[in-house]
This record gives structure tokens, C-alpha cells and sequence, in this order.
């Protein structure tokens, strides 16, 4: 049986049309693919080429996507707040690209026109093969495009970045001409270069900008440093650089002068407007300050134009402000004045611009307080150098003398001394007479310790005894009259009156015979025979200086004493004798008894005396 010749075999001349259309087609794919990466490739190249200068990456994406996908016009869009603008366009007729270039108004959430379309909701993507029959009602922007473009099918691809949408690529064609599954593919590619683009210019931008703002902050600080207590160069310095950098036609810094503000730094504008602010205004009667007297962080009119007031209108027509932010300049809850940045157009401040003028503000602050403390330093300086000058007269005046009290320190008790300091003069010294309690106390068997003693031994145990009756003497503020040997005469209420002084005389000699009978105790064990008796007597005497001028020292004399050394001479080991008025005074604070009448030595009349 013989076989079936193939019909390709049978039909060669078919077979070779066949595969000369496959080549055609594969060919016209190949220069379509190549096309397409070629653009792609160009694009790119664009984009490294110009970093951060997006003008002419969307200029090239758009004319590559409109001869790839055949476009009659189109244009790449940018929304600002609830207005799109067109930040590259081609091939529009005039009327449309003043419209678009101008800007509209522009609802992103708005619903999608309703026509015959396809939509891409993952990539904000929208195919109207027919604007005719679409529903434009609330695309103000599409409506132009076919009023005043002639546009019937129309391919829109929005730039998303993290679902926010940065921009827009539209294409038109005139004719009713739906754009293949590549084009659109092409265009979505192009989308997502000039998302890229934008984020890599944000980026640079924002790099440029940080570093514009730490070298602008260092430069200012670097005027504050260098000119202390001086505002002039400063705020020149800070708002120069702040109208730079927030990008402000006029610029302007003001000080308080209570309820009225001048401007003590002005850039920009006429010299007319120079004058008005200088000589300064109300704060109350202007829109963008009265908000801040009520404690506003800031003021942003974004159109001075729509605000209903004279002031406002006055700036825009005099002046040609319509934007304008107004930051104080506060310390702590004190207005001190404001900084004012103004546009002579319509566009609002950013919100990085309002945080950089917030911190031009913070360093105008910085060197207002530098100057005022300075001002008080320079205030304060010049009142110590006076100080200093009384102070070195007085200082030599009193240096003689006070190497003189270092003197009196030497033989004259602590409580006198320091009166003398206080006083500035020696008058204390002076004879004078007053009522005081006299305490004298000696050893029992002193003596005979003496005769018996080496005299190495007899300066070891005064030595001891001085050290722990002296220091009671200033514990109980008396003043001492002297050490001889072992007798110690201590008075009180005098140099220094107290209220006390014989509760004082009676504690202190309670307080010596304790500490007396420790040392005492510890003699006897060396087997020395001593013993302690003091008397206390209170009447007047006449006190003051006695000696010569390289030695002298400070003493009460009278009856009183002789009282006092009498009792103690009669007061047995352990015994603290005290004369009635003593007693009396006491007021029962210490427990007494009553010893009786004793004739003393050198005394007519005996004396009652009591014992502690």
C-alpha cells in the first residue's frame, strides 16, 4: 500500500508563504521588543544622567510612550493637595497645555468615569477606549482633554508609591483606537522607572536640603559665637538663610516692643514695605500675628487674598503678598517676636519648611538670650569691679587690724576676741562694771602632789587637766579668766550677756567635776592623793584690760571674785559651793542643799552657802 504524500509537500508554495509570514511577524516582534528595550535603555540612561532633575526623565518617558504607543498627546501629571498639575506634556494643543500646565482641581477618590474601559485596580490603571461616552462630570481634566484635544481613547497609568500617588502618565489618541495589552505593558513599565526617578530625586533632595539646613544652623551659630550680645549681624544671618532655604520671595524679623512689633531685619520687597515694618505696627490688629499673642505655634495663610480684613488687603496690594507663615519667637511663655516668610503666589509652605523656620526661630531665641545675658554679665562686671575697689580699700584698711585681733586671740578668750571682730574696735576692752556669776575651782592635795612630784609629772597631769576642763569653758559659752597652775577662774555674762549665766556657771562645773574625777581616779591609781571643789558667786565687778601693749589680757575684778575663790577654798573633794544669790537664781534647775553660814577668809559677814 503506498502512503499519503504530506500536504505541505504536495504544496510547497504554500509552505514558503507560510514561513515567510511567520518571519515577517517574528520579525516585526523582534524590532517591536527591541524598540521597547532600546527606550527602556534610554530612559534609564536618562535617569543616572540627571539625578534628582526629573524634568527631563519625564520628558523622555513621554516621548518614548507616545511613539511606542502610538499617541496623538499626553502628559505627566502631579498631584498638589487637591489640584493636578502637569509637569511634562506633548504634543497638546495651546489651550489644553495652558490648562493642564496651570493645574485643576482633582479628586483622586472620585469614582472612575463609567464608559467602555478596562481597570487595573492594583496599578491605578484606566482604559477608556471611547472619552465620547464616558461620564466626565467630575473629571474636569478629561473634559478639557476632549474639548480642547479633540481626545477619544485615552490610557491613564497612575505612579503609586506604598498606595499614595505620586503622579500620572496619560496618552491620548483622536481617534477611537483602543491600545494593545503591550502598549499598556510598556506604559506600566515606564510608570514604574518614573516611580523610581521620583523617590530616588525625593531622596537626593531631601539629602541636599538636610545638608543646606546643618551648614545654614552651623553658619548661624558660627555669627552667635562670633558676635556675642550682638543681634544685628545674627538675625541679618538667620533670615537670610531662612528665606533661602523655604524658598520666600520676602522675609522679615520682628522684636516685641510690648503690644507693638518692629522689624529689626527685613529681605526682599520694596523699600516702602522696608519703611512700613520698621517703624512697626500693633500686633493685635494684623491676622497673621494677633494668633500668635493668643499662644499659636504658628500661622500659615496660604491666600492672604480670601482673608476679609484691611491689613490683609493693604499686603496683598502694596506689597503683593499672598502666601505667608508668620513662627514666634518665644522664651518660655514670653513673646519676644516672630520671624515672617511670605510668597508674592499662591503656594503654601511645606510642612519641612515650617520646621525649618521653626528652628531659625529657636536660634533667634538662642542668641536674643546670649545678648541679654550677656548685657547683665557686662551690667553685673562692671558693679563687681566697683565692689572689688570698696572692697581693696577696705580690705587694706582693716588688714592691720586684723593682724592686731590675731593678737588678741592669743590672751584674750574666743567669745572677747570675736566681739572685738564684730564690733571693729576695741571699746569692749574698756573698764567697765556689770553683774556676773564667777566660777573658781582648784584641786584638793594640789600641793602637796607638787612638793612630791618631779616637775616632768606635775606638767603631764596639768597638761591632762587643762585639756578636759578648757574645752568645757566654750561648750558653756563663760569666759575664762585665767589658768594658774590648777585653779581656773571662769565668769559668764560678760564680754557676751546670756540669760543664764548661773544655770550656766552650775552646769559647767557639774560637767568639770565629772570630768575631773576621771582623771583623779586614774591619779590615785598612780597613788596620788587629789581631789576637786569649786565655788560659784554672783554680784558685780569691774572688767577690762590689764597689762601692757606687748601683753595684756582681759579680767573682772571685785568681791564677787574673792566670793567665789573663797568658796571654792572652803569646798571639800567633790563639791560645788555656790552663794545664795546663786542658789537663788538656779531656780531649783539643779538640786541643792543648803551647807549653812560659813566665815570666809577676808569677809566680815559670813556667807550662806548651798552645795550641788
Amino acid at each position: 500500500m503506498s502512503a499519503t504524500p504530506d500536504s505541505t509537500l504536495a504544496n510547497p508554495e504554500q509552505r514558503i508563504a507560510d514561513l515567510q509570514r511567520q518571519l515577517v511577524e517574528r520579525t516585526a516582534e523582534r524590532d517591536e521588543a527591541l524598540k521597547q528595550q532600546t527606550a527602556t535603555a534610554e530612559v534609564l540612561q536618562v535617569i543616572n544622567s540627571s539625578p534628582g532633575d526629573l524634568t527631563p526623565v519625564f520628558d523622555a518617558m513621554l516621548e518614548r510612550a507616545m511613539a511606542l504607543c502610538e499617541a496623538s498627546f499626553g502628559g505627566f501629571f502631579i498631584p498638589e493637595g487637591e489640584r493636578l498639575r502637569a509637569a511634562a506634556t506633548r504634543g497638546l494643543p495651546d489651550l489644553l497645555n495652558d490648562f493642564v500646565r496651570r493645574g485643576y482641581a482633582f479628586n483622586q477618590n472620585a469614582p472612575r468615569p463609567v464608559a467602555d474601559r478596562q481597570r487595573d485596580v492594583r496599578s491605578r490603571s484606566t482604559h477608556i477606549i471611547d472619552l465620547a461616552e464616558a461620564d466626565l462630570a467630575e473629571w474636569p481634566g478629561l473634559r478639557a482633554a476632549v474639548e480642547l484635544g479633540g481626545a477619544r481613547t485615552m490610557l491613564n497609568i497612575g505612579l503609586l508609591k506604598d498606595d499614595m500617588l505620586l503622579g500620572m502618565f496619560s496618552v491620548f489618541r483622536q481617534e477611537v483606537r483602543p491600545f494593545t495589552d503591550k502598549q499598556i505593558a510598556l506604559l506600566q513599565n515606564f510608570a514604574a522607572q518614573a516611580v523610581i526617578a521620583m523617590e530616588n530625586a525625593r531622596l537626593l533632595t531631601e539629602t541636599r536640603d538636610a545638608l543646606e539646613q546643618q551648614t545654614a544652623t552651623a553658619e548661624v551659630l558660627g555669627i552667635i559665637n562670633a558676635s556675642p550680645g550682638e543681634l544685628a549681624p545674627v538675625s541679618d544671618a538667620i533670615l537670610k538663610k531662612a528665606r533661602s532655604l523655604c524658598r520666600a520671595t520676602f522675609g522679615a524679623l520682628f522684636l516685641s516692643e510690648g503690644e507693638h512689633f518692629r522689624a529689626v531685619a527685613v529681605s526682599g520687597g520694596t523699600e516702602v514695605w522696608h519703611d512700613r515694618v520698621r517703624r512697626g505696627f500693633r500686633g493685635s490688629d494684623i491676622p497673621a500675628v494677633a494668633p500668635l499673642l493668643a499662644g499659636e505655634p504658628f500661622v500659615h495663610i496660604p491666600d492672604l487674598a480670601a482673608v476679609d480684613h484691611a491689613a490683609a488687603r493693604a499686603a496683598v496690594e502694596a506689597v503683593g503678598i499672598r502666601t505667608l507663615l508668620t513662627v514666634p519667637l518665644r522664651n518660655g511663655g514670653a513673646l519676644l517676636g516672630y520671624i515672617g516668610a511670605s510668597r508674592p503666589e499662591v503656594r503654601p509652605f511645606s510642612n519641612n519648611e515650617i520646621a525649618l523656620l521653626e528652628s531659625f526661630a529657636a536660634q533667634a531665641v538662642i542668641a536674643m538670650e546670649n545678648a541679654r545675658l550677656l548685657g547683665e554679665l557686662r551690667q553685673r562686671t562692671d558693679q563687681v569691679a566697683e565692689l572689688n575697689r570698696d572692697l581693696e580699700a577696705r580690705v587694706a584698711e582693716q588688714v592691720e587690724e586684723l593682724g592686731r585681733v590675731g593678737r588678741l586671740k592669743r590672751f584674750l578668750a574666743p567669745q572677747l576676741a570675736e566681739l572685738i571682730v564684730s564690733q571693729g574696735d576695741e571699746k569692749i576692752l574698756e573698764s567697765h562694771r556689770r553683774d556676773i556669776v564667777v566660777v573658781f575651782c582648784d584641786l584638793r592635795g594640789y600641793t602637796a602632789f607638787t612638793e612630791t612630784a618631779e616637775p616632768e609629772e606635775v606638767l603631764d597631769f596639768l597638761r591632762e587637766y587643762h585639756g578636759a576642763l578648757g574645752p568645757l569653758v566654750s561648750q558653756f559659752e563663760g569666759t575664762l579668766d585665767q589658768f594658774s597652775g590648777d585653779g581656773i577662774m571662769v565668769f559668764f555674762n560678760d564680754p557676751v550677756p546670756c540669760p543664764d549665766p548661773a544655770e550656766r556657771a552650775v552646769k559647767m562645773a557639774i560637767a568639770m567635776r565629772e570630768a575631773a574625777g576621771t582623771l583623779i581616779a586614774d591619779w590615785r591609781e598612780r597613788g596620788r592623793d587629789l581631789g576637786f571643789g569649786a565655788g560659784i558667786a554672783q554680784g558685780y565687778a569691774t572688767l577690762g584690760q590689764i597689762g601692757f601693749s606687748e601683753r595684756s589680757g582681759y579680767t573682772a575684778i571685785g568681791t564677787v571674785c574673792n566670793v567665789a575663790a573663797r568658796l571654792c577654798a572652803e569646798a571639800k573633794d567633790g563639791q560645788i559651793l555656790l552663794s545664795q544669790r546663786v542658789n537663788v537664781a538656779l531656780k531649783g534647775s539643779v538640786a541643792t542643799e543648803q551647807v549653812g553660814a560659813l566665815a570666809l577668809k577676808g569677809l566680815t559677814q559670813p556667807v550662806v552657802a548651798y552645795n550641788v
